[in-house]
């Protein structure tokens, strides 16, 4: 009966961390996908604002540094992708101040796929927790945590933005984000 008890425990913390390992794929996916419409929308704004040459190789920069590390953790991952989040929305915010570029069919579309993946992201994120949250509580939880220490289970980590700064809403103001 110990034995029977033991295997099934055993048996919902692997299907637990299963589920984390499929939110952290769900999360990479979407962030691949931002990845790679970063340089599409990079070349549609720098068509137009050529001056703007610091905001784009920021943008340039920390896609290439997103690249380096998607096999790092959720905490290590969590810190580059929200940077990067931040140097879109500048982006964002310059092509604000080009009618012209605003006007471009190229430009929307891109603007649109960014807003939907961002939306992707989200929903991957809240996924991924919520995952981390079942399993934390699965591993922490008695009589689980004998069998999960016994075997090696450890507490994930959730995907989190950690800069106050980085969870404040930007405001856009003639071009310039505050």
């Amino acid at each position: 009966m110990l034995l029977l008890w033991a295997v099934v425990i055993y048996n919902r913390l692997v299907a637990k961390r299963q589920s984390v390992e499929e939110g952290w794929s769900g999360i990479d996916v979407q962030l691949k996908r931002r990845t790679n419409l970063i340089p599409n929308l990079v070349d549609t704004v720098q068509t137009y604002a050529t001056h703007e040459r610091e905001v784009l190789e920021r943008v340039t920069t920390l896609r290439t540094k997103s690249e380096a590390v998607q096999s790092s953790s959720a905490g290590e991952r969590s810190v580059v992708e929200s940077d990067l989040s931040g140097a879109l929305v500048n982006l964002m915010a310059v092509a604000e101040s080009y009618p012209d570029l605003k006007a471009d069919r190229n430009y929307l579309a891109l603007q649109e796929t960014l807003e939907e993946i961002e939306d992707h992201i989200q929903m991957s994120r809240r996924y991924y927790n919520g995952a981390v949250r079942n399993l934390n509580i699965q591993i922490d939880s008695f009589p689980c945590r004998l069998v999960a220490g016994r075997f090696g289970f450890i507490k994930a980590t959730y995907y989190e933005v950690d800069s106050l700064k980085d969870r404040a809403v930007p405001k856009i103001s003639g071009g310039q984000v505050t």
